[in-house]
């Protein structure tokens, strides 16, 4: 039996997967059962870099999803509208969906799984997180006779690339920024990577698998990079630290598996990484996962998290799962492990009451009595140092350094309220957490 594909879109990651499927040797059998059908596209007319017949391209999208002789609708051309109504009557339409979508998943996923699971059809998303790393469906199959403790990722590679050249060059944020920008390693508008908005995205999603239930993206603590200095890089390194943006996705109660209510931190923030841990040797536009469980311990997904062939293959891989299914399946049931069943929400504890260590970095009169002032302010606190350490000078500034032990958030972001107001202390320039 044939397969056939209704393609929205045809920028990167369209290209690539079509590429795939037009030619379909030494890859996977199954893939041989599969022809596209008909191709979304906003221009007809221009002229691009794969061999699909003109005949089956069309401007009109909301025809491809109501066609009755397509199977499976790949959605590959982002944002949430019209991506989410598309999706959305596809699956009214009783079609199979894969999508390389973060934004829409991550925003309104619940509609669309709830939809999916009514209907009966598939939603897949393994492109919608790290590109080509696989990562949805080891959670959801391989990973699934473990008790997940913990996601932790570099999920943006943009964010990676400019904090691997700062640390490399010494050179600074902007810098950094306006050369991936030439390069087209960052956007025109890098709002979305350079605030952590996609990483906030992506956490949501592997949240949402790893813990069985849905998150809402609101909740999600979430901070950019451009807070982080040329010195934070330096003295990060000299105190055996890589900085880099994590997401993180973490059950507070590890000893507790089965209670649907277990609170979990998810939170986006650039991070100082010890140079031992595995996230900190990830350089350049790679990503990588990291995901600690019972009875398996820790396993890191690393690779490609972005690009046509990488995303590609995530969505090629997807769109052979639900095949798959449909060659063997007896019944229209969905397959336990593929669909997405959840139904509840996650209760996401509020950053205030994360317990962590920080770094942070002080502009303060070169005058006696200040590092034992902040001491002191910090300890009233509940506050914990590991060490706080007068760098040198800056602009005729002392710039000093504090590490805490542990410690509740809440009580550290009290201490700097009252360290701000200190008549010694200049600027608070950094303040970033220590993993």
């Amino acid at each position: 039996m044939t397969y056939t594909i209704g393609l929205l879109g045809l920028g990167t990651v369209g290209t690539g997967t079509a590429k795939i499927l037009l030619d379909p040797t030494r890859r996977h059998p199954i893939l041989k059962d599969v022809k596209i059908g008909r191709v979304g596209v906003r221009n007809p007319d221009k002229k691009r870099d794969v061999a699909i017949s003109q005949d089956i391209l069309t401007a009109d999208l909301k025809s491809i999803v109501t066609d009755g002789d397509i199977d499976i609708v790949v959605e590959l051309i982002g944002g949430v509208e019209p991506a989410r109504s598309l999706i959305l009557e596809a699956i009214a339409n009783g079609k199979h969906v894969v999508t390389a979508n973060k934004a829409v998943i991550s925003r309104h996923g619940d509609e669309i799984y709830t939809a999916a699971r009514e209907k009966g059809v598939y939603v897949m998303l393994e492109a919608a997180v790290a590109g080509g790393i696989p990562i949805v469906q080891p959670l959801k199959t391989a990973l699934g006779a473990n008790r997940i403790h913990a996601v932790t990722g570099i999920v943006n590679g943009t964010t990676n690339y400019i904090l691997t050249r700062m640390q490399a060059e010494g050179a600074s944020f902007d810098d950094v920024l306006a050369d991936a920008q030439r390069l087209g390693y960052a956007e025109a508008d890098p709002t979305a990577d350079v605030d952590g908005l996609d990483a906030a995205d992506k956490v949501a999603i592997l949240a949402s698998i790893a813990f069985g239930g849905r998150i809402k993206l609101e909740d999600i603590h979430c901070e950019g990079i451009r807070q982080v200095d040329a010195a934070d890089i330096t003295y990060a390194d000299r105190l055996g630290f890589t900085i880099r943006l994590l997401a993180i996705a973490r059950r507070e109660n590890c000893d507790n598996f089965t209670d649907s209510d277990d609170r979990l931190q998810v939170r986006v923030h650039p991070t100082l990484v010890p140079n031992p841990h595995p996230l900190a040797s990830v350089r350049g536009v790679d990503n990588a996962i990291l995901v600690e469980a019972d009875p398996l311990g820790r396993v890191m997904f690393l690779g490609p998290g972005a690009g046509e062939g990488a995303t590609a293959s995530a969505v090629v891989a997807d769109i052979a799962n639900i095949i798959a299914i449909l060659q063997t399946e007896t019944e229209p049931i969905l397959h336990p492990l593929l669909s997405c069943a959840h139904q509840h929400y996650c209760t996401i504890a509020p950053v205030e009451e994360l317990v962590t260590r920080f770094y942070a970095r002080f502009l303060t009169r070169d005058e006696s009595g200040v590092i034992g002032e902040l001491g002191t302010c910090f300890g009233r606190h509940g506050v914990s140092l590991e060490s706080i350490v007068q760098i040198g000078m800056r602009d005729d500034r002392a710039e000093i350094t504090i590490v805490t032990h542990d410690v509740l958030e809440g009580n550290f972001r009290a201490a700097i309220a009252e360290i701000r107001n200190f008549e010694a202390i200049a600027d608070i320039p950094s303040i970033l957490r220590v993993l």
